[in-house]
C-alpha cells in the first residue's frame, strides 16, 4: 500500500530531488503525472521526468505534488 506525502516546501522538493522520490501530480483534482522523479524546480514550476524522452512541466501554483512511498 502506498502511502502519500504533499510536497510543499522547497525543502519538501529538494529531499524528493535527492532521494530521487517517484511523484504523482494532481490538477484539478485530476491525476495528471504518476510515477515520475523531479529533474528540477524553482519558485514557479516543477519539472517531472517520467521516462528517457518524457520530460513535463508544471505550475507550482496549479498544480498539488505527493511523494509516493513504499510501506
Amino acid at each position: 500500500m502506498a502511502i502519500n506525502r504533499k510536497l510543499i516546501t522547497d525543502a519538501d522538493f529538494e529531499e524528493a530531488l535527492q532521494r530521487e522520490l517517484r511523484l504523482r501530480v494532481f490538477e484539478d483534482d485530476f491525476i495528471v503525472c504518476s510515477g515520475g522523479n523531479i529533474v528540477r524546480f524553482d519558485d514557479t514550476q516543477v519539472v517531472i521526468q517520467t521516462s528517457v524522452s518524457d520530460i513535463t512541466y508544471f505550475s507550482r501554483e496549479q498544480c498539488e505534488f505527493f511523494e509516493m512511498k513504499r510501506k
